[in-house]
């Protein structure tokens, strides 16, 4: 976990000058005052992440992380292990729901596989990943984010039992009842949902007194939350607005947050999914998503709803004159 530590422990800032020039802007943009708060604020926010009193999202991409999960063994899903491996074709071929969210939104969407056909320990009984393939999925997590080129990042998962795996590092670090962070996922009956709970509560069991974040990730996560959160970080080296999917992602944030207290301040979630734990984790990390539509889809999805509501709070500062502009 080398890397990982060292770059937490070496965060770059904002731009603070550059989110003060577009607040400065706000309060002189010609409409009422505060009449588009919330969007102003995104536009400060994107502005002190890309470095420049001009922000604009013009080339967002989106990274889906896919993998498989040994905990599927305890009947925690209603879907096979084999989607995962229909699902990353699909996105390979553009043709999934993230695909043809992407399309409208111009953006691009890359699917990266990290553990498709090769599932992760079963967490009830061993650790997820060795440290071996736990540096595996945080070099593929990192090699990502440094190849793009882009000004804003969309992240997604898909690896059918992940829901489970989230749930897992939500309870471990949130604490609480177990049962609070487990939801039903793709649609789990009462039965599924009774596995579900009980798989994520021997999880959590067996790791009770690890107090590494990033460990406790390693031991009930999955590759390609570590992937994720490898890239969180590789995205804030690279002063790179992020925009957080769902509850899978969220839970994937999570140890990165823990660890380091502002390690998510270059992200904003784009939405708050009909997941259980999802609004729980988001109150927890204080973070408002941008949109609420009950949404339960993952691979990126809700994210990629949110990217032009970005643009448009940039187009909203840098489009539009002041009342100075207009009537000077």
């Amino acid at each position: 976990m080398t890397w990982l530590h060292t770059a937490l422990a070496e965060l770059p800032g904002p731009d603070a000058d550059a989110g003060a020039q577009v607040r400065e802007r706000a309060a002189d943009i010609l409409r009422p005052a505060g009449a588009l708060a919330r969007f102003d604020e995104v536009a400060a926010w994107v502005a002190e992440w890309q470095h420049t009193a001009v922000p604009a999202v013009r080339r967002p991409a989106a990274l889906i992380f896919a993998a498989d999960h040994g905990v599927t063994a305890a009947g925690v899903s209603k879907y096979p292990i084999d989607v995962t491996a229909a699902m990353l074709a699909a996105y390979r071929a553009g043709r999934s729901t993230v695909s043809a969210f992407a399309a409208v939104a111009g953006a691009t969407v890359d699917a990266i596989d990290v553990g498709v056909g090769r599932p992760t320990g079963d967490i009830r009984f061993e650790p997820a990943m060795s440290a071996e393939r736990f540096e595996e999925a945080v070099d593929a997590g990192r090699r990502a984010v440094e190849s793009l080129d882009a000004d804003l990042l969309v992240l997604g998962e898909m690896g059918i039992g992940n829901t489970t795996a989230a749930a897992a590092v939500a309870a471990a670090l949130g604490g609480g009842e177990v049962a609070a962070w487990v939801g039903r996922g793709t649609g789990l009956d009462d039965a599924g949902m009774d596995r579900k709970r009980d798989a994520v509560r021997q999880a959590v069991d067996r790791i009770a007194g690890v107090l590494d974040p990033l460990e406790v990730l390693r031991e009930v996560g999955g590759a390609e939350l570590v992937a994720m959160a490898a890239a969180i970080v590789a995205a804030r080296h690279r002063r790179l607005p992020v925009l957080i999917d769902g509850y899978v992602v969220t839970a994937a944030a999570l140890p990165l947050a823990t660890a380091q207290q502002h390690a998510l301040d270059h992200c904003l979630v784009g939405h708050c999914s009909a997941e259980a734990g999802h609004r729980r984790l988001l109150e927890r990390l204080g973070k408002q998503p941008l949109l609420d539509l009950e949404m339960r889809l993952g691979e990126g999805s809700g994210a990629m709803a949110a990217v032009p509501l970005v643009a448009m709070a940039c187009a909203g500062i840098t489009e539009v004159p002041t009342f100075g502009e207009w009537f000077g």
